[in-house]
Protein backbone atom coordinates (compact mmCIF):
# COMPACT_ATOMS: atom_id res chain seq x y z
CA UNK A 1 0.00 0.00 0.00
CA UNK A 2 0.98 3.61 -0.57
CA UNK A 3 -0.12 6.03 2.14
CA UNK A 4 0.37 9.78 1.73
CA UNK A 5 -0.13 12.88 3.83
CA UNK A 6 -1.93 15.50 1.75
CA UNK A 7 -3.48 18.93 1.62
CA UNK A 8 -6.08 20.36 -0.73
CA UNK A 9 -6.38 23.77 0.87
CA UNK A 10 -7.72 22.69 4.25
CA UNK A 11 -6.28 20.73 7.14
CA UNK A 12 -3.73 18.05 6.24
CA UNK A 13 -5.04 14.49 5.97
CA UNK A 14 -3.76 10.99 5.27
CA UNK A 15 -4.92 8.98 2.27
CA UNK A 16 -4.50 5.64 0.55
CA UNK A 17 -2.97 6.25 -2.88
CA UNK A 18 -3.73 4.38 -6.10
CA UNK A 19 -1.05 5.54 -8.52
CA UNK A 20 -2.40 3.47 -11.43
CA UNK A 21 -5.79 5.18 -11.24
CA UNK A 22 -4.34 8.54 -10.15
CA UNK A 23 -6.67 8.63 -7.13
CA UNK A 24 -6.55 8.71 -3.36
CA UNK A 25 -9.03 7.81 -0.60
CA UNK A 26 -8.87 9.93 2.58
CA UNK A 27 -8.19 8.00 5.80
CA UNK A 28 -9.55 8.79 9.24
CA UNK A 29 -6.91 9.60 11.86
CA UNK A 30 -3.12 9.54 11.76
CA UNK A 31 -0.31 6.98 11.97
CA UNK A 32 -0.73 6.30 15.73
CA UNK A 33 -4.39 5.36 15.01
CA UNK A 34 -3.86 2.83 12.22
CA UNK A 35 -0.08 2.41 11.98
CA UNK A 36 0.30 -0.40 14.54
CA UNK A 37 -2.37 -2.55 12.86
CA UNK A 38 -0.98 -1.95 9.37
CA UNK A 39 2.50 -2.74 10.66
CA UNK A 40 1.17 -6.04 12.03
CA UNK A 41 -0.01 -6.92 8.52
CA UNK A 42 -3.72 -6.13 8.69
CA UNK A 43 -3.49 -4.12 5.50
CA UNK A 44 -6.38 -2.07 4.15
CA UNK A 45 -8.76 -3.56 6.70
CA UNK A 46 -7.01 -1.48 9.38
CA UNK A 47 -8.04 1.77 7.66
CA UNK A 48 -11.27 3.73 8.01
CA UNK A 49 -12.03 5.78 4.95
CA UNK A 50 -13.69 9.15 5.12
CA UNK A 51 -14.82 11.53 2.39
CA UNK A 52 -14.91 11.19 -1.37
CA UNK A 53 -12.22 9.72 -3.61
CA UNK A 54 -10.01 12.54 -4.92
CA UNK A 55 -7.80 12.92 -7.98
CA UNK A 56 -4.16 12.57 -6.95
CA UNK A 57 -3.32 15.63 -9.04
CA UNK A 58 -5.72 17.76 -6.96
CA UNK A 59 -3.67 17.61 -3.74
CA UNK A 60 -0.29 18.77 -2.50
CA UNK A 61 1.83 15.91 -1.21
CA UNK A 62 3.16 16.82 2.22
CA UNK A 63 6.06 15.16 4.05
CA UNK A 64 4.55 11.91 5.40
CA UNK A 65 5.07 12.75 9.08
CA UNK A 66 3.12 14.71 11.69
CA UNK A 67 4.72 17.70 13.41
CA UNK A 68 4.52 15.87 16.75
CA UNK A 69 6.84 13.12 15.51
CA UNK A 70 10.62 13.02 15.37
CA UNK A 71 12.96 13.10 12.39
CA UNK A 72 16.02 10.95 13.15
CA UNK A 73 19.06 10.84 10.89
CA UNK A 74 21.29 7.76 11.25
CA UNK A 75 24.31 8.60 9.13
CA UNK A 76 27.84 7.48 8.20
CA UNK A 77 26.29 4.27 6.89
CA UNK A 78 27.91 3.85 3.45
CA UNK A 79 31.64 3.14 3.45
CA UNK A 80 32.12 4.30 -0.16
CA UNK A 81 30.47 7.64 0.66
CA UNK A 82 32.78 8.20 3.64
CA UNK A 83 35.89 7.23 1.67
CA UNK A 84 35.12 8.89 -1.69
CA UNK A 85 33.35 12.04 -0.48
CA UNK A 86 35.05 12.68 2.88
CA UNK A 87 38.30 10.74 2.70
CA UNK A 88 37.67 8.98 6.01
CA UNK A 89 37.35 5.38 7.15
CA UNK A 90 34.18 3.79 8.46
CA UNK A 91 33.15 3.86 12.11
CA UNK A 92 32.63 1.08 14.61
CA UNK A 93 29.02 2.15 15.21
CA UNK A 94 26.40 4.37 13.55
CA UNK A 95 25.90 8.01 14.41
CA UNK A 96 22.46 9.49 14.92
CA UNK A 97 20.99 12.94 15.49
CA UNK A 98 17.70 14.82 15.18
CA UNK A 99 16.66 17.02 12.28
CA UNK A 100 14.25 19.92 12.78
CA UNK A 101 10.72 19.31 11.48
CA UNK A 102 10.85 22.73 9.80
CA UNK A 103 13.53 21.43 7.45
CA UNK A 104 11.05 19.14 5.70
CA UNK A 105 9.40 19.78 2.34
CA UNK A 106 7.07 17.64 0.25
CA UNK A 107 7.74 15.75 -2.95
CA UNK A 108 7.21 18.70 -5.29
CA UNK A 109 7.86 21.70 -3.04
CA UNK A 110 10.52 24.37 -3.57
CA UNK A 111 13.88 23.68 -1.91
CA UNK A 112 14.99 26.82 -0.10
CA UNK A 113 18.66 27.80 -0.45
CA UNK A 114 19.77 28.78 3.10
CA UNK A 115 21.44 32.22 3.10
CA UNK A 116 24.31 31.18 5.39
CA UNK A 117 25.80 28.50 3.12
CA UNK A 118 27.86 28.44 -0.05
CA UNK A 119 28.06 24.64 -0.23
CA UNK A 120 24.60 23.11 -0.47
CA UNK A 121 24.78 19.36 -0.99
CA UNK A 122 22.36 16.52 -1.85
CA UNK A 123 22.01 13.09 -0.21
CA UNK A 124 19.40 10.61 -1.43
CA UNK A 125 18.39 8.20 1.35
CA UNK A 126 16.00 5.42 2.21
CA UNK A 127 13.81 6.56 5.11
CA UNK A 128 12.15 4.06 7.45
CA UNK A 129 8.79 4.98 9.02
CA UNK A 130 7.98 3.52 12.42
CA UNK A 131 4.52 2.05 12.86
CA UNK A 132 4.68 0.81 16.43
CA UNK A 133 6.84 0.73 19.55
CA UNK A 134 10.09 -1.10 18.84
CA UNK A 135 10.56 -4.74 19.75
CA UNK A 136 14.36 -4.80 20.07
CA UNK A 137 14.41 -8.56 19.58
CA UNK A 138 12.76 -8.07 16.18
CA UNK A 139 13.21 -4.39 15.17
CA UNK A 140 11.77 -4.85 11.67
CA UNK A 141 8.41 -5.86 13.11
CA UNK A 142 8.01 -2.22 14.18
CA UNK A 143 8.65 -0.69 10.73
CA UNK A 144 5.50 0.48 8.93
CA UNK A 145 7.22 1.09 5.62
CA UNK A 146 9.64 3.23 3.65
CA UNK A 147 9.77 6.58 1.89
CA UNK A 148 12.36 8.65 0.02
CA UNK A 149 14.50 11.34 1.63
CA UNK A 150 16.95 13.96 0.36
CA UNK A 151 19.04 14.92 3.38
CA UNK A 152 20.26 18.24 1.97
CA UNK A 153 23.32 19.49 3.87
CA UNK A 154 25.20 22.78 4.17
CA UNK A 155 28.74 21.41 4.14
CA UNK A 156 30.55 24.63 5.05
CA UNK A 157 28.30 25.02 8.09
CA UNK A 158 28.88 21.35 8.92
CA UNK A 159 32.62 22.06 9.20
CA UNK A 160 32.11 25.25 11.22
CA UNK A 161 31.97 23.64 14.68
CA UNK A 162 34.60 24.92 17.15
CA UNK A 163 37.89 22.97 17.25
CA UNK A 164 37.64 19.99 19.55
CA UNK A 165 33.83 20.11 19.61
CA UNK A 166 33.01 18.43 16.29
CA UNK A 167 30.70 18.99 13.34
CA UNK A 168 27.79 21.41 13.55
CA UNK A 169 25.15 18.97 12.33
CA UNK A 170 22.26 21.16 13.46
CA UNK A 171 23.32 24.04 11.20
CA UNK A 172 24.21 21.67 8.38
CA UNK A 173 21.08 19.54 8.35
CA UNK A 174 18.18 21.59 9.74
CA UNK A 175 17.98 24.55 7.37
CA UNK A 176 14.37 25.63 6.90
CA UNK A 177 12.58 23.99 3.94
CA UNK A 178 15.58 22.07 2.62
CA UNK A 179 14.91 18.35 3.15
CA UNK A 180 12.67 16.49 0.74
CA UNK A 181 10.58 13.64 2.18
CA UNK A 182 7.95 11.58 0.38
CA UNK A 183 6.10 11.27 -1.87
CA UNK A 184 4.35 8.67 0.31
CA UNK A 185 4.97 5.70 2.57
CA UNK A 186 5.11 2.31 0.87
CA UNK A 187 4.24 -0.34 3.45
CA UNK A 188 6.87 -2.93 4.36
CA UNK A 189 4.83 -5.85 3.01
CA UNK A 190 5.57 -4.54 -0.51
CA UNK A 191 9.25 -5.53 -0.08
CA UNK A 192 11.00 -8.86 0.51
CA UNK A 193 10.75 -9.71 4.21
CA UNK A 194 13.78 -12.00 4.17
CA UNK A 195 17.35 -11.35 3.03
CA UNK A 196 19.23 -8.10 2.58
CA UNK A 197 17.13 -5.17 1.40
CA UNK A 198 18.36 -4.09 -2.03
CA UNK A 199 16.85 -0.88 -3.37
CA UNK A 200 18.51 1.43 -5.88
CA UNK A 201 19.18 4.99 -4.73
CA UNK A 202 19.31 7.61 -7.51
CA UNK A 203 19.82 11.36 -7.47
CA UNK A 204 19.84 13.64 -10.50
CA UNK A 205 20.49 17.36 -10.80
CA UNK A 206 19.07 18.93 -13.97
CA UNK A 207 18.89 15.41 -15.42
CA UNK A 208 22.53 14.56 -14.67
CA UNK A 209 22.96 11.43 -12.56
CA UNK A 210 25.00 12.34 -9.48
CA UNK A 211 24.31 9.44 -7.08
CA UNK A 212 23.64 5.81 -7.99
CA UNK A 213 23.85 3.41 -5.07
CA UNK A 214 22.03 0.53 -3.44
CA UNK A 215 20.75 -0.02 0.08
CA UNK A 216 22.58 -3.37 0.03
CA UNK A 217 25.75 -1.28 0.48
CA UNK A 218 24.67 -0.18 3.98
CA UNK A 219 27.18 -0.87 6.74
CA UNK A 220 24.31 -1.30 9.21
CA UNK A 221 20.93 -2.49 7.93
CA UNK A 222 17.57 -0.97 8.87
CA UNK A 223 17.02 -3.35 11.78
CA UNK A 224 20.42 -2.54 13.28
CA UNK A 225 19.84 1.20 12.94
CA UNK A 226 16.36 0.99 14.50
CA UNK A 227 17.74 -0.91 17.48
CA UNK A 228 20.73 1.44 17.84
CA UNK A 229 18.54 4.55 17.92
CA UNK A 230 15.77 3.04 20.07
CA UNK A 231 18.27 1.95 22.74
CA UNK A 232 19.21 5.61 23.14
CA UNK A 233 15.84 7.30 22.64
CA UNK A 234 12.64 5.32 22.08
CA UNK A 235 10.83 5.52 18.78
CA UNK A 236 7.10 6.25 18.64
CA UNK A 237 4.55 5.45 15.96
CA UNK A 238 4.97 7.92 13.10
CA UNK A 239 8.65 8.77 13.70
CA UNK A 240 10.93 8.58 10.65
CA UNK A 241 14.58 7.58 10.33
CA UNK A 242 16.95 8.51 7.50
CA UNK A 243 19.42 5.66 6.94
CA UNK A 244 22.44 7.23 5.21
CA UNK A 245 23.46 8.17 1.68
CA UNK A 246 25.68 6.47 -0.91
CA UNK A 247 28.71 8.01 -2.62
CA UNK A 248 28.40 10.75 -5.23
CA UNK A 249 27.52 13.78 -3.14
CA UNK A 250 28.81 17.26 -3.96
CA UNK A 251 31.18 16.98 -1.00
CA UNK A 252 33.22 14.66 -3.21
CA UNK A 253 32.54 16.08 -6.68
CA UNK A 254 32.49 19.80 -5.85
CA UNK A 255 29.21 20.17 -7.79
CA UNK A 256 27.22 21.95 -5.11
CA UNK A 257 23.59 22.91 -5.66
CA UNK A 258 22.68 26.36 -6.92
CA UNK A 259 19.51 28.35 -7.42
CA UNK A 260 17.37 27.01 -10.25
CA UNK A 261 18.66 23.44 -10.03
CA UNK A 262 16.03 20.72 -10.33
CA UNK A 263 16.91 17.96 -7.86
CA UNK A 264 15.34 14.51 -8.28
CA UNK A 265 15.81 11.87 -5.58
CA UNK A 266 14.39 8.50 -6.55
CA UNK A 267 14.06 5.01 -5.13
CA UNK A 268 12.40 2.79 -7.77
CA UNK A 269 9.47 1.00 -6.22
CA UNK A 270 8.85 3.87 -3.80
CA UNK A 271 8.80 7.15 -5.70
CA UNK A 272 10.48 10.39 -6.74
CA UNK A 273 11.09 13.72 -5.03
CA UNK A 274 11.37 16.57 -7.55
CA UNK A 275 12.37 19.85 -5.88
CA UNK A 276 13.64 23.06 -7.47
CA UNK A 277 16.21 25.11 -5.55
CA UNK A 278 15.09 28.68 -4.89
CA UNK A 279 17.41 31.66 -4.58
CA UNK A 280 19.00 32.37 -1.19
CA UNK A 281 16.76 34.61 0.92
Amino acid sequence: MKIARCSNGGAPFWALVDTERGELRPIEGGVPDWGPAVTRGEGESALRFTGAVLPLASVRLLPPIEKANRVVVAGANYAKHLAADFGIKGHTQPIAFLKAYGALIGANDALRYPPLTQELDHEVELVAVMGDAVNRQDPMSSVLGYTVGNDVSSRDLQRSGPPGVGMDLFAAKSGDQTTGLGPWIVTRDEFPLAGKLSLRLLLRVNGELRQDGDTAEMTWDVAELVKFVDERSSFESGDVMFTGSPAGTAQGSGKFLKAGDVVEAEIPGIGVLRNTVTAAQ
